[in-house]
């Protein structure tokens, strides 16, 4: 350590000997030869067009994939296209449904008002029917109670104001005025 501190401060630089191939090729020269043998012999066994196979394969496939893809979008754009157009009608059929329904209700309520009204009229004549059948039963009876209240009276009358003799001189009356 001593020598290599005396070296630094005297200014001093110690000198390596370069490592060469057998004493005259230098290391640049051992690397570009060795690469240069490399590129030969990846030449010789045909690396690049083994490449460049690879790599078009890889294209085409990709290419085949993109490829499919648009037909895939193709078909889904139509299916969602199908399925929209098939949403527009089912809502315009729903809205058709419920329009038609609406009209049903509203003439099953008029019918039904209709109904109503006739039920009523005629409960109404059956009412007033029945109303004139029971005055007139009333009146049938109330008249056949006047007819046998008075037959009654007459009757009472009769017996009490006529004799045998005064019918016999009345019956002889009526024959003479035959």
């Amino acid at each position: 350590m001593a020598e290599a501190e005396t070296a630094a401060h005297t200014g001093a630089v110690e000198h390596h000997a370069e490592p060469a191939l057998m004493g005259f090729a230098p290391p640049v020269a051992i690397v570009s030869a060795s690469m240069l043998v490399l590129i030969l012999i990846m030449l010789w066994k045909k690396v690049p067009s083994a490449i460049t196979k690879g790599l078009d394969s890889s294209i085409a496939e990709i290419k085949a994939q993109l490829e499919e893809a648009r037909s895939l979008r193709a078909e889904a754009e139509s299916l969602r296209k199908e399925y929209a157009d098939k949403i527009a009608n089912a809502e315009k059929d729903a809205a058709a449904l419920l329009e038609h329904a609406r009209h049903e209700a509203e003439a099953i309520v008029a019918k039904a008002e209709t109904d109503t009204a006739e039920v009523i009229t005629r409960r109404e004549k059956m009412a007033q029917d029945k109303i004139a059948a029971t005055e007139l039963a009333a009146v049938t009876e109330l008249r056949n109670q006047a007819a046998a209240a008075a037959a009654g009276a007459a009757r009472g009358l009769i017996a009490a104001n006529y004799s045998a003799g005064a019918d016999k001189a009345q019956v002889d009356q009526a024959i003479a005025g035959i």
